[in-house]
């Protein structure tokens, strides 16, 4: 009677518990390029006059909320996964206002999902930003760091974000979302802002550990290089497995998806991982009853390909070659599972 009394008072007690402490809780958190996710109103403080009705483009009502619908279809996805997407950092948005638009849409609505924007400097008007489940995630702070590349004064680009926050009451997250310069102009003459990129991004991750030892960092975004980049494993000083990491080591985790031939941006017959999520060694190594970095992938649906023609195969984007292709991004969404 004591054994069967123990066991059913076991049960009970796991059964009432809050979802997010039972054992084995998981939580997702990734990365979206959404292919320039520009409204149809002028900004005169933006370089938004393709994405205008009489732009070229003829970005009209109907194709913003065409947009809205289709990424509203894979964010769905994300969110019913096992575990939940728990944060969702965001590129190539123009504004808040978008992004509100795109929560409000009848698929994402009921998740109640909320924002956490920045407005950057960018001269094309393309801000990094969060998506993020309120109920299980609180924030408590946040930061933006601008670029600054080294002897090029007059260098713009996307600020990087910092969102400090609390994962189901128990964990402390920091999580950095980050759009690097990309490669206009070619390999050398953009180099040096992907490399100032890294560089500060190392800065903020060491800053973070300094005052915080210990700190469970998340890296994430499209950093324009791949993982054996000089910009990422240089300036960043990624690892590329988890052996021997020091709680301030950062482990990319996309190396052995991309060595592996897998990526999430096609770009001449072949994949490239654009797109990156990175986490601090004491995210890999976390103590026992706090979650920790279980793996990272990158998400693919059947649908999200174009079926026929010269870009078959690739992901079905907005625009290509300047035709409108009326589909979802050239990126496809990245994330890591976290576990207790």
């Amino acid at each position: 009677m004591k054994k069967a009394s123990f066991i059913f008072m076991l049960a009970l007690a796991l059964f009432c518990m809050p979802v997010w402490a039972q054992p084995g809780k998981k939580a997702l958190v990734g990365f979206y390029n959404l292919e320039n996710l520009f409204d149809t109103i002028n900004d005169p403080n933006k370089n938004d006059e393709q994405f205008l009705p009489q732009g070229d483009y003829q970005w009209t009502s109907e194709r913003y909320h065409n947009k809205l619908e289709n990424l509203s279809i894979v964010i769905e996805e994300l969110m019913k996964m096992d575990g939940g997407m728990v944060v969702l950092g965001l590129s190539e948005v123009e504004n808040e206002n978008v992004l509100l638009d795109l929560a409000a849409t009848k698929r994402l609505k009921p998740y109640n999902l909320k924002v956490c924007h920045h407005d950057s400097p960018d001269r094309r008007g393309v801000d990094v930003s969060f998506f993020y489940d309120p109920v299980r995630f609180r924030i408590i702070d946040t930061a933006a760091f601008p670029l600054v590349v080294p002897d090029q004064p007059e260098f713009i680009s996307r600020d990087q974000w910092l969102m400090t926050g609390i994962l189901d009451n128990s964990d402390t997250l920091y999580i950095l979302v980050n759009h690097w310069p990309s490669k206009a102009g070619g390999e050398r003459r953009s180099l040096p802002g992907r490399l100032a990129a890294g560089n500060l991004s190392r800065q903020i991750s060491d800053r973070i550990q300094q005052q915080h030892p210990g700190a469970k960092f998340i890296l994430m975004g499209d950093l324009n290089d791949n993982p054996n980049s000089k910009a990422i494993m240089e300036c960043l000083g990624t690892k590329t497995n988890t052996k021997n990491l020091t709680y301030k080591d950062l482990y990319n985790p996309m190396w052995k998806l991309f060595h592996d031939g897998i990526g999430s941006y096609a770009y001449r017959d072949s994949w490239e991982m654009l797109d990156n999520m990175i986490v601090s060694g004491a995210l890999v190594n976390a103590r026992p009853g706090t979650y920790k970095f279980v793996s990272a992938h990158v998400f693919r649906k059947d649908f999200m390909f174009t079926k026929t023609g010269s870009y078959r195969g690739y992901p079905l984007r907005t625009f290509a070659g300047g035709n409108y292709q009326g589909g979802y991004s050239d990126h496809l969404p990245v994330y890591i599972i976290l576990s207790k």
